[in-house]
């Protein structure tokens, strides 16, 4: 009966060491993937405004964007969530480009907002370079654009790609999660100085311009 019962404790005290080491590998697991939440401030462009008024949609697919960078090993290992630093981003450049901005939250509201236009960007890749594996001293961050004016029906009047660029050098942050949220705020700024300069010689965006 001890005998039995020594077995039992052992069995016992062996599936507790290995539900303990499961545990403790999951959390070091989970310790090991850093947040960055991106922010910064973005200026407004200095530009004559469009005698338009344009509604904005922001997709959810925008507002939560988040990008996962992998280590060389697939572990997750940073994960850059940008969606709402693009609602910033838009929210400070397109009054200044246009007389009225209107925010709509379905397209179906596009119809009665009395818009000429609606705006409904997306982000369609998320790049991010890390020193430690470009042996660069630089981070860099890539974001590809899709941008589509729309009528307040839903049809396109323009859909085009933009890309922006951000970096900066190592030697300037104490922090891996400082420097990507630097070099991602140089990114948007990047977008914002393109598109607030180039939106009117997109050329489906010039015609539905020259007929309105």
């Amino acid at each position: 009966m001890l005998a039995t019962s020594s077995r039992k404790l052992l069995g016992a005290s062996g599936l507790y060491k290995k539900a303990l080491l499961l545990l403790v590998v999951l959390i070091l697991g989970s310790c090991g993937v850093s947040n960055v939440v991106i922010v910064g401030d973005f200026p407004t462009p200095n530009i004559s405004k469009l005698p338009l008024t344009v509604a904005v949609y922001y997709d959810p697919a925008l507002m939560e964007f988040a990008y996962m960078e992998y280590s060389e090993t697939g572990r997750e290992e940073i994960n850059i969530e940008s969606g709402l630093s693009h609602v910033q981003l838009f929210n400070t450049i397109l009054p200044a480009m246009f007389d009225r901005v209107i925010r709509i939250e379905s397209m179906d509201d596009a119809a009665a907002s009395g818009a000429d236009a609606v705006f409904a960007p997306l982000i369609e890749e998320f790049q991010l370079a890390l020193p430690a594996k470009t042996k660069l001293d630089v981070f860099e961050v890539w974001i590809k654009y899709n941008m589509r004016l729309l009528t307040a029906e839903g049809d396109y009047i323009a859909d085009w790609v933009l890309t922006s660029y951000g970096k900066t050098p190592v030697e300037s942050f104490r922090s891996t999660e400082s420097a990507i949220n630097a070099a991602a705020v140089v990114a948007l700024r990047d977008l914002a100085s393109s598109f607030s300069l180039s939106f009117s010689q997109v050329p489906e965006v010039r015609d539905w311009l020259d007929n309105i």
